[in-house]
């Protein structure tokens, strides 16, 4: 079990999962830490395979197992797997675990489920401090600021004493919801009311909330006069924040520190490059690319999935291997047609590369989110909800086309990003176009 838990750690999963297999006996500890590695190392899919292994062997899952592999099921959005999980929690008796319930709160929220979410929260005999925070953290990254705010308060007068993860999940909901005022007395009373000191963390979340709201001055002078070096995080957010406002000259020198500081990071030059190639300025788009290349970092390919009939199913942008790619791209042209009809104009910004509109406009059809969604309509029932996942943030004008595709097809679109849930209805969205 010891050499299993050290090749976890290291990321060397062969290697455990081989010192596993040639163990006489399986018990639960030694299963626990290959599934933990396997969780750590973002292998959820194979997480759930070893417990199912595990049971068809004749051993009793325990609450650490389950604990990894919600864990599991949260990363991937894996919602029906998760519903059976906490079925078989229930079963093992664990249902007053106040750790397993807190999983099953981070499990649904991570998933979108938040009605599940507030029942198992509901339903706890004791809810900790940790209780608290994993739910308001789940209002808030599906756009429900103010239900976050409320619950606050609602712990506040039930005399849980809040920590510092607290008003992360506090600022982070204002932020997503755009409640500037609001996360700004947060932000005071956090050490003025709750002796709680202010760390890096809780400053990202300030900076994301001014720049997301378009108070960039504002945002640059809380960095400025941080009590400690800012980080590639905080700078991170300013340039976030000028790519979404075009602000070329702060982005380029928020930038810069990034670069000084994660090097090999390659997602701020993608913002940068992004920044350039919104104003037109593809020489310099070009020459992001050259440095990116020359420091070695690599951009991260984007990716959505969606789940139908027990398989997962993948796309990246421009796919080619989908083997019903014929009829997704039917059905994305006949969507397309029926889009620009009610009103929707491609936004050709987003596309990062100097060529005619038309082509800028093909690239933009052919993003990963979209293929996923298209796919979802064209293998799922009439009127079923589509959820994806996607491994970087949504595309502006593949958000706007999804508002205009829930309304044409009459679906809930549910799209869960790297950095929170959309959730699409009627043309419109949770987030309420502020993201």
């Amino acid at each position: 079990t010891a050499l299993v838990n050290m090749y976890g750690k290291c990321g060397r999963l062969e290697d455990a999962r081989s010192v596993l297999d040639k163990l006489h006996r399986w018990d639960a500890i030694s299963c626990n830490a290959m599934i933990a590695a396997y969780c750590q190392n973002g292998h959820g899919k194979e997480a759930m395979e070893l417990l199912r292994h595990m049971q068809r062997e004749g051993v009793k899952p325990d609450s650490t197992t389950f604990v990894c592999i919600l864990d599991a099921c949260a990363s991937m959005s894996a919602l029906t797997e998760g519903k059976l999980i906490h079925d078989s929690i229930l079963a093992n008796g664990f249902e007053s675990d106040v750790v397993l319930g807190n999983s099953l709160i981070n499990m649904y929220g991570k998933c979108g489920s938040l009605e599940d979410a507030k029942n198992v929260f509901d339903k706890m005999d004791k809810q900790d401090v940790v209780s608290w925070n994993t739910l308001i953290g789940a209002y808030g990254q599906n756009g429900h600021g103010n239900t976050a705010l409320e619950l606050f308060g609602q712990m506040q007068q039930k005399h849980v004493k809040p920590d510092s993860i607290t008003f992360i999940s506090i600022l982070s909901a204002c932020s997503h919801a755009g409640l500037v005022d609001e996360g700004c007395e947060y932000f005071v009373s956090m050490g003025t009311d709750h002796g709680i000191s202010s760390t890096a963390e809780h400053y990202g979340c300030m900076i994301d909330l001014l720049g997301r709201a378009g108070l960039l001055d504002e945002a640059e002078n809380l960095i400025s006069n941080m009590p400690f070096q800012p980080g590639a995080a905080e700078w991170g957010a300013l340039l976030a924040a000028c790519r979404i406002y075009s602000d070329l000259e702060r982005g380029a020198h928020a930038a810069e520190h990034v670069f000084e500081l994660e090097s090999k990071n390659a997602a701020p030059y993608v913002l940068l490059s992004n920044i350039f190639a919104a104003v037109g300025k593809w020489e310099d788009v070009a020459k992001v690319r050259n440095v990116m290349d020359d420091r070695g970092a690599k951009k991260q390919p984007g990716c959505s999935w969606i789940k139908v009939n027990d398989k997962v199913h993948e796309f990246f942008v421009g796919d080619k291997l989908h083997p019903q790619l014929g009829q997704i791209y039917a059905e994305l042209w006949r969507l397309c047609k029926q889009m620009k009809e009610a009103g929707y104009v491609p936004d050709t910004k987003a596309v990062l590369h100097d060529v005619e509109e038309k082509e800028k406009e093909e690239i933009l059809y052919a993003h990963s989110e979209r293929l996923a969604v298209v796919f979802g309509l064209i293998a799922t029932p009439f009127g079923t909800p589509i959820h994806i996942t996607k491994n970087l943030r949504v595309c502006s004008d593949c958000h706007t086309a999804i508002k205009f595709i829930s309304r044409i097809v009459g679906r809930k679109i549910t799209v869960r990003d790297a950095n929170r849930f959309h959730h699409f209805e009627h043309g419109l969205c949770s987030c309420e176009d502020f993201w």
